[in-house]
């Protein structure tokens, strides 16, 4: 395996945490090796989070722009690194242009929108073979023939908890002297991977009676969702939609005792802080892009229309969602009490 690996990471948030299995892989089989990740910048602040990773380079470029004389100077740039490798996670031609520009010599990724002249290591998908992204991210780290390990390391994000006491003091919030419960509930794909609000509301209430705190995370995108719960609650929870960086949001999230989410960004990084998760899936599958964590419980109807990996339901009943009750959540919550009730997220 090459000394000096060029690693072009995938935009969405979910999939760069997954994706720190194969930084850790990689280091685990080649302690020496050096990794670059070249990904966008909203991503940034999860690889400054993963202590695998040496280097993150921004890709200055706009999301949906093909930006073809950008992505080759990009390249021309990377050339003075002097890479080894380049393993390009996204399946798309654009993403491949940079290594192949940087005249990297071994450029692996998998076959798709005629990237054979980009990549001189391309490999065919067997999506029954890995159905999961991180068995691909993996897959991609392997010789050619090589079967996956036996064990996937699970990413681990690093918390920094003066930084979560200096964003509550921002907030005006103490530190919290009792459980924290955190509620994601927003999803950017859109409403068919979104449990209801009220159902998040019925959970916060349960939880506020017992003397817990409830935090609501999520971006701006996501501000309408979380004050439909405050709502519920009659504003009692913390709302932070919006009020916080990725990266405050990866510190306040450390703090937390248990997390009920959507199937998001997120979810992935509860996980990736070895919180107790209880994670809902509606239209996407939990077989594809599962919490990796110990600590993850996933909850899924698999109806007969699911997964239908649609924004919104297009039968128009949201089933896989509103038919997984509040009931149902809150009994895998006080399945752990114990274990809860003993656990501060420091």
């Amino acid at each position: 395996m090459a000394d000096n690996i060029l690693i072009v990471g995938p935009a969405w948030v979910g999939d760069m945490v997954l994706a720190q299995s194969l930084f850790k892989f990689l280091k685990q089989r080649h302690p020496r090796s050096r990794l670059d990740v070249l990904a966008p910048a909203w991503t940034l602040p999860l690889l400054a989070r993963m202590p695998e990773v040496d280097a993150a380079i921004a890709a200055p470029f706009v999301h949906g722009k093909f930006d073809f004389s950008a992505r080759l100077r990009l390249g021309r740039e990377l050339r003075a690194r002097h890479y080894d490798r380049a393993l390009v996670l996204p399946n798309s031609l654009k993403s491949a242009i940079m290594p192949f520009a940087a005249r990297i010599p071994r450029r692996t990724g998998f076959v798709g929108e005629l990237r054979y002249v980009l990549l001189n290591d391309a490999r065919k998908l067997d999506k029954k073979t890995l159905p999961r992204t991180v068995d691909r991210f993996i897959a991609l780290g392997l010789d050619v023939g090589e079967m996956l390990p036996a064990e996937i390391p699970h990413p681990q994000l690093r918390a920094d908890a003066a930084g979560a006491r200096a964003t509550l003091a921002r907030l005006g919030h103490e530190r919290p002297k009792a459980p924290v419960l955190g509620l994601c509930p927003g999803a950017e794909y859109g409403p068919a991977k979104r449990w209801p609000a009220e159902y998040f509301a019925e959970v916060a209430n349960a939880r506020l009676a017992d003397g817990w705190e409830v935090w609501l995370f999520g971006s701006d995108k996501d501000a309408a969702v979380t004050r439909a719960v405050q709502a519920g609650t009659q504003d009692r929870c913390l709302d932070l939609a919006g009020k916080t960086t990725l990266t405050e949001a990866i510190d306040l999230l450390a703090l937390t005792t248990a997390v009920v989410t959507n199937d998001s960004g997120l979810m992935h990084i509860a996980a990736a802080l070895d919180r107790r998760l209880v994670a809902v899936y509606g239209s996407s599958d939990p077989r594809h892009t599962p919490p990796l964590g110990a600590r993850a419980t996933v909850l899924y109807l698999d109806l007969p229309c699911s997964p239908c990996f649609k924004r919104e339901c297009p039968l128009g009943h949201l089933k896989c969602l509103k038919d997984l009750h509040p009931a149902v959540v809150l009994e895998v919550l006080d399945s752990t009490r114990d274990e809860e009730r003993g656990t501060r997220g420091e």
